[in-house]
């Protein structure tokens, strides 16, 4: 066996961490706060696992007015309803969901590069 004969791992999914973590019976419920990249300097932030109780689009509103970018709430079959921002707002979604009550620090993940 030489030395070169490492594993490479064949592709990389960002979303593969959220949904094995999720699976377990006795773990956390995670608020993800994600960033996609669109074309040349556009990015999206999308924000996902929040509660069924609270309004999707209140908060959606709240956090366009907080940072003056434009947002929708989009409709998932596996994932629920998930919160898209214009521009890479994760630094500002996640202190303005913890500020707000709506999550707690320790149930916050932030992905992205």
């Amino acid at each position: 066996m030489s030395e070169l004969d490492v594993p490479i791992s064949t592709a990389f999914d960002p979303f593969a961490e959220a949904s094995a973590e999720d699976s377990g019976a006795g773990t956390k419920e995670y608020v993800h706060v994600r960033t996609q990249q669109r074309n040349g300097r556009k990015s999206l932030t999308t924000v996902q696992g929040l509660k069924k109780e609270f309004s999707y689009n209140k908060i959606l509103k709240d956090l366009k007015k907080e940072f003056c970018c434009n947002g929708t709430v989009v409709q998932d079959p596996e994932l629920g309803q998930v919160i898209q921002l214009q521009g890479d707002q994760r630094k500002n979604v996640s202190t303005f969901l913890v500020q707000a009550g709506i999550v707690k620090k320790e149930n916050i993940k932030i992905h992205g590069f």
